[in-house]
């Protein structure tokens, strides 16, 4: 199973999203508070090439960008051999 880590806050709902569909493919994944930690929140966007929006999530280390672009990548039948290696 491929290591998977999400950026979040608390009140977000596309990380609340994000975490439900790792969480109904039974993924485990290492979330990691940004709110009110700048220094993470600066490590989130330069992992994630600029991006400052969260989630940010990091498939293998990996930047696959937020909920959106992971939903994509499920309709597209892409996510589960990333999640699968």
């Amino acid at each position: 199973m491929a290591e998977v880590v999400i950026y979040t806050t608390p009140l977000c709902p596309f990380c609340r999203r994000a975490k439900q569909l790792l969480t109904e493919k039974g993924v485990a994944f290492r979330e990691i508070n940004v709110l009110m930690n700048s220094a993470l929140r600066a490590e989130m966007t330069r992992r994630a090439e600029g991006r400052t929006t969260v989630p940010q999530i990091f498939i293998d280390g990996r930047p696959i960008g937020g909920c959106d672009d992971m939903v994509a990548l499920d309709r597209r039948g892409a996510l589960d051999p990333l999640l699968a290696a």
